[in-house]
C-alpha cells in the first residue's frame, strides 16, 4: 500500500511538472545574423520530439527568443500559442516586415486556414539584407508583384508541422512553393539551405501557433539560383 502511495505521489508530480509553462525573458539586444555559440548544452533534438511536431513556449530555442515579450501579451510566445500562425506573426516584434509582405502578397488567409504547418519566418533585418543584396530597384519591383513575392513567401512555409527533432530527422523538405530545403541541427541553431546554396540560421525556433510550429531565420530564402 505505501509503495503504491508513494508512487502516486511521483506521477502527480510528474504531472504537475509537464503543466508549467516557461516564455523567454524581454530583452533589448538585436538578433545576429550569425547566432552566436553558447557554452551552454543544447536541447538535444530527441528530448524536444512531440507528437505532430506540435511544441510548446518553453520549448523555444535561440539567441533571438530573448527578444520576445514576456507573459501571455501579445507577441509573446504564450499568447503566439493560441493563434493562428499569420496572426501570431502579425503580433510578434521580430517579423514585422514579414507581416507587410505576407499582407502584400495576399497569403495571410491561406497560412491563417492551414491545417498544419512550419514556417521558416525572416525576422525584420533578413529584409533589409536582401535589399542590399538584389539592389533597391529589384527589392522595390519584387514588393509590388504580387504573384512572385507569394512565390517567394511560399517557399518558406511547409505544409507539415515539424519540431526541432523532426526537421533533423527528415533532413530535407519540400516547401509550399514547390522547392526543397536542406536543414541540418548545428546545436546553438540550426541550419537551412535554399536552392541558391545559401544558408539561413534559426534565430528562435519551436515557437508554436495553433496551426503551425515557426522558426524565427535569418536570412530570406530564394526557390531559383537567379533570384
Amino acid at each position: 500500500m505505501r509503495k503504491n502511495q508513494r508512487l502516486s505521489r511521483v506521477a502527480a508530480a510528474a504531472m504537475m511538472a509537464a503543466l508549467a509553462v516557461s516564455v523567454a525573458a524581454c530583452g533589448s539586444d538585436t538578433p545576429q545574423a550569425t547566432p552566436p555559440s553558447s557554452s551552454a548544452a543544447a536541447p538535444s533534438p530527441s528530448s524536444e520530439a512531440s507528437a505532430a511536431g506540435i511544441t510548446t513556449p518553453k520549448q523555444a530555442f535561440g539567441p533571438a527568443c530573448q527578444q520576445l515579450p514576456q507573459g501571455g501579451v501579445p507577441g509573446s510566445a504564450l499568447k503566439m500559442a493560441g493563434q493562428p500562425v499569420a496572426a501570431a506573426a502579425a503580433t510578434n516584434p521580430l517579423l514585422k516586415t514579414l507581416t507587410t509582405a505576407v499582407q502584400k502578397a495576399g497569403i495571410a488567409d491561406t497560412l491563417n486556414s492551414a491545417k498544419a504547418a512550419t514556417v521558416f519566418a525572416p525576422y525584420d533585418d533578413a529584409f533589409t539584407d536582401l535589399q542590399q543584396r538584389i539592389g533597391p530597384d529589384r527589392f522595390n519591383a519584387l514588393l509590388a508583384d504580387k504573384n512572385a513575392l507569394g512565390d517567394i513567401l511560399k517557399y518558406h512555409v511547409v505544409v507539415k508541422r515539424y519540431d526541432r527533432a523532426g526537421l533533423a530527422a527528415a533532413g530535407t523538405v519540400t516547401t509550399l512553393q514547390g522547392g526543397n530545403l536542406t536543414i541540418t541541427d548545428a546545436g546553438d541553431t540550426m541550419n537551412i539551405k535554399d536552392n541558391a546554396n545559401q544558408t539561413a540560421h534559426v534565430l528562435c525556433g519551436n515557437l508554436p501557433t495553433a496551426n503551425a510550429t515557426v522558426f524565427v531565420i535569418d536570412r530570406v530564402m530564394m526557390p531559383k539560383d537567379d533570384q
